[in-house]
């Protein structure tokens, strides 16, 4: 089995082709990354391996790549609601344009292949309606989750139009090993361990009670990886989470009990098109992959801080 993972020297990428590196069904794995957000050394090492280092939106590395694949997992975005507000024109272009162009490359070159999009429950949005769960009405809040959802929507209906093999997934604030910090766009989680490992506050925007559905990457490249070697599909997007919902400041706590300190706080403005509560309905995700567990955020949370005291130590 080929298996291509655009953004595949990413966070979650990366995390991927070394989960599916050591599954025997899968012969080769090839990561396309333009190395925008994502680093080669995440992928030092793994065997069966290859990186081509190019851009989505070069419909010759594209097509090169894809060709021959049996499954395409489509991880390539330019990520983060700030960064979407800053620079719409560049999210559209490389999160709508981009999935499409990927679409047309599968169509072209491996029309029997699966397909696999990593969607956002960004796309939720201002919807209250807890737990948010695949059927309701989406209500984007930024240029971002727009972006997602026009995605998603144009993999199902290329799985409408052209018979595609399609599994779109909504993911929900993943986190773990790899994940980077100290940018202006980091993910809560690294941006708090950064902090606190560096000894300054760490950064809370408005009240900190907001609530997110924090997902451990081991988690969800075992959901994707459990998905390829079975084939599966779905005619609707799935959400990708455990209905396990914590307050940031709850995060703030296991922490401080991880490092046995306690930490500061810098409590700063709410930002613009941030959503207030996130919560998975996670029956049809159960209903896809039976006897499915979560690994615990104590745990997860765990990991993460391993990993970010031994790169810390070892640069």
């Amino acid at each position: 089995m080929k298996v291509v993972v655009t953004g595949g020297a990413g966070f979650i990428g990366s995390n991927l082709v070394r989960h599916l590196a050591s599954r025997p069904s899968v012969v080769q794995v090839v990561a396309l990354d333009d190395l925008s957000a994502g680093q080669a050394q995440n992928l030092d090492g793994i065997e069966r391996t290859s990186l081509v280092v190019g851009s989505i939106l070069d419909r010759s590395a594209l097509d090169r790549t894809v060709r021959g694949a049996d499954v395409v997992v489509h991880l390539a975005a330019r990520g983060s609601v700030p960064r979407s507000l800053t620079d719409p024109l560049r999210t559209n272009l490389v999160n709508v344009d981009g999935t499409l162009a990927v679409l047309e490359s599968v169509r072209a070159n491996a029309p029997q292949a699966q397909v696999i999009f990593a969607s956002s429950s960004s796309v939720y949005g201002a919807n209250p309606i807890m737990p948010k769960h695949e059927d309701m009405t989406v209500m984007p809040m930024s240029p971002y989750a727009v972006s997602k959802l026009a995605g998603e929507q144009y993999l199902l209906a290329y799985a409408r139009s052209f018979e595609l093999r399609v599994l779109p997934f909504r993911l929900f604030n993943v986190y773990g090993p790899l994940q980077t910090a100290g940018h202006a766009y980091a993910a809560v989680v690294p941006a708090f361990i950064d902090a606190a490992l560096h000894r300054r506050p760490l950064p809370i925007y408005g009240d900190g009670l907001q609530t997110r559905d924090f997902t451990f990457v081991g988690t969800v490249v075992e959901v994707l990886g459990r998905c390829i070697t079975e084939g599966l599909t779905s005619a609707g997007p799935v959400n990708l989470a455990f209905g396990t919902r914590r307050s940031l400041m709850d995060v703030v706590v296991m922490l401080e009990e991880l490092l046995g300190a306690t930490v500061q706080r810098q409590h700063l403005p709410s930002r613009l098109s941030d959503v207030r509560d996130s919560n998975a309905d996670h029956r049809r995700l159960c209903e896809l992959l039976p006897g499915l567990e979560a690994v615990p955020m104590e745990l997860g949370l765990a990991h993460t801080l391993a990993w970010m005291q031994m790169v810390y130590s070892s640069g």
